[in-house]
C-alpha cells in the first residue's frame, strides 16, 4: 500500500474542502481499509459528467486499497434535498425513484472499481423507522443549529415556506453514516454542510465523526449555471463519442481550465502547461478545446472511438459534409409528412415543441436548405439526409423504396 502522503496526494487532485484540517491524512495513516461514503439520491435518470467528479473521487478512495460505501438514497430521494433550493423542492413518488435507481446503478458501478465496494439502500434503516426513533433523532438537533444553513436562513428572511420535512433531510442523510460507520464521507461542494451534520450526528450518537471532502461543482455547457439535467446544460457519460465530441467543442473557452481538472481528469501538470500555453498564446483556444474534447471522448470510449470522433466533427464542421454512418428511418405512408411529429416520434429531438423551436430558427435542413415549414410533402424528404441543430442527421425513406 502506499504511504499515507502519497494517498492523500492522489485523492485531492480534485478535493476543494477537507474537514476537519489533517482529519482525512491521519486516518488514512491508520493503515486500514477506510469506509468512504458517498450517498446518491436517484432524482434524475442519467449520470452526467458533473455527477462523475464525485464518482471519480470515490474511485480513486478505491485505486489505494479503501472501501467505497455507495448508499443509494432510494428512501431520501423520496423527501427532497434541500441543498441550494430556494422553494419547496416537489417529492418524488417511490416508482420514480426506483426507475431511475434501476437506470443509475448499472452506469454508476460501470465508472467505479468492482471491489472494494459495498452498495446499500437507505431505505433499509430509514424506512424502517417508528415514531420514537423519528422523535429521538430530532432531539439531536436543535433548530438553531439547522438555521445555520445559508438556504434555510435566505429562505426565512424572504419569508418564503420551508416545509418540516425539509429539516428533516439533513438528519436522514446524516443518519446513513450513522448505518454504515462512515470513516469518511464524500461529495459535491453543495453537500459540505449536510456531511458536516453527518459527523455531528456520528459523534451524539457515540461512533467517532467522519472526516468530509467535497469536489466543485462542475459548470455546465451554458457557463453560467453548474450542469444539471434539470438545467439541459449537461453532458452525460453515455453521450454517444460523437455527440459528446461536439458538445465538449461547443463549451465556453472560459470553462476549459476547470473541465480539464474535473471532467477530463488531467493531472496538474498538464493543467499547468495548458494555462500557461493559452496565456503567452503558444496554443490556439480551437487547438486546446479539441485536446480536452478528445481526452473526455477517450476516457469514457477509448482512443480510438476519440480519433473517429473527432474525424466525424471535421467532416460536419470543416468539410460541411453530412457524416458517413447517417440513421435511416421509415416514413409513415402518406403523401405529406409533419416534421415536428417526424423528428420527436424518432427521438431525434425531446418534443415536438423543440422541434417547432428549431424549425423556426432555421435550424432544419433538407439536403443542406433551411425547411420553412412544418409541412412537408414526402417526396422532399424521401431518401434526403436532414440536419437537426448542428450534430444530428437523419435519413428518412418510404417503406419499400430503396435509399
Amino acid at each position: 500500500m502506499q504511504s499515507p502522503e502519497e494517498q492523500f496526494a492522489h485523492i485531492m487532485r480534485t478535493v476543494e474542502v477537507d474537514l476537519p484540517e489533517g482529519e482525512l491524512l491521519a486516518r488514512l495513516g491508520e493503515e486500514r481499509p477506510l469506509r468512504v461514503k458517498l450517498g446518491v439520491d436517484p432524482t434524475a435518470p442519467d449520470v452526467t459528467l458533473g455527477w462523475a467528479v464525485v464518482f471519480d473521487l470515490l474511485r480513486r478512495f478505491q485505486e489505494v486499497g479503501h472501501t467505497a460505501v455507495l448508499i443509494l438514497g432510494d428512501f431520501t430521494a423520496q423527501v427532497g434535498d434541500p441543498s441550494e433550493k430556494s422553494e419547496t423542492r416537489k417529492r418524488l413518488a417511490r416508482e420514480e425513484v426506483d426507475e431511475h435507481a434501476q437506470l443509475l446503478l448499472p452506469v454508476i458501478e460501470d465508472l467505479l472499481l468492482p471491489e472494494p465496494l459495498e452498495v446499500r439502500r437507505n431505505s433499509e434503516w430509514l424506512a424502517g423507522m417508528d415514531m420514537h426513533e423519528v422523535l429521538d433523532l430530532t432531539s439531536r438537533f436543535t433548530v438553531a443549529r439547522i438555521m445555520d444553513r445559508d438556504d434555510f436562513t435566505n429562505r426565512w428572511d424572504a419569508h418564503q415556506p420551508i416545509s418540516m420535512i425539509e429539516f428533516m433531510y439533513p438528519l436522514l442523510q446524516a443518519m446513513d453514516s450513522v448505518a454504515v460507520t462512515a470513516d469518511v464521507e464524500i461529495g459535491g461542494t453543495d453537500q459540505l454542510w449536510n456531511l458536516l451534520v453527518g459527523r455531528d450526528l456520528q459523534e451524539r450518537m457515540g461512533q467517532r465523526g467522519q472526516a468530509v471532502a467535497t469536489v466543485p461543482l462542475l459548470v455546465g455547457t451554458d457557463g453560467e449555471k453548474k450542469m444539471s439535467q434539470s438545467l439541459d446544460n449537461y453532458i452525460s457519460v453515455r453521450t454517444e463519442a460523437e455527440d459528446m465530441f461536439g458538445k465538449v467543442m461547443s463549451i465556453p473557452d472560459p470553462l476549459m481550465g476547470q473541465w480539464f481538472v474535473l471532467a477530463a481528469g488531467a493531472d496538474p501538470g498538464e493543467v499547468t502547461e495548458v494555462a500557461a500555453g493559452l496565456a503567452d498564446g503558444s496554443l490556439h483556444p480551437g487547438d486546446t478545446k479539441r485536446m480536452l474534447a478528445r481526452e473526455i471522448v477517450a476516457r469514457y470510449w477509448g482512443d480510438e472511438a476519440a480519433h473517429r470522433a473527432e474525424a466525424a466533427f471535421d467532416q460536419v464542421f470543416r468539410e460541411k459534409r453530412a457524416p458517413d454512418d447517417v440513421p435511416e428511418f421509415t416514413l409513415a405512408p402518406s403523401p405529406n409528412q409533419y416534421l415536428p411529429a417526424l423528428l420527436a416520434d424518432n427521438g431525434l429531438v425531446a418534443s415536438r415543441s423543440e422541434a417547432r423551436r428549431l424549425i423556426a430558427q432555421g435550424a432544419v435542413k433538407v439536403e443542406g436548405k433551411r425547411v420553412a415549414g412544418e409541412n412537408l410533402p414526402t417526396e422532399t424528404i424521401s431518401g434526403k439526409t436532414v440536419q437537426i441543430g448542428k450534430r444530428r442527421f437523419a435519413r428518412f425513406l418510404q417503406p419499400g423504396r430503396p435509399a
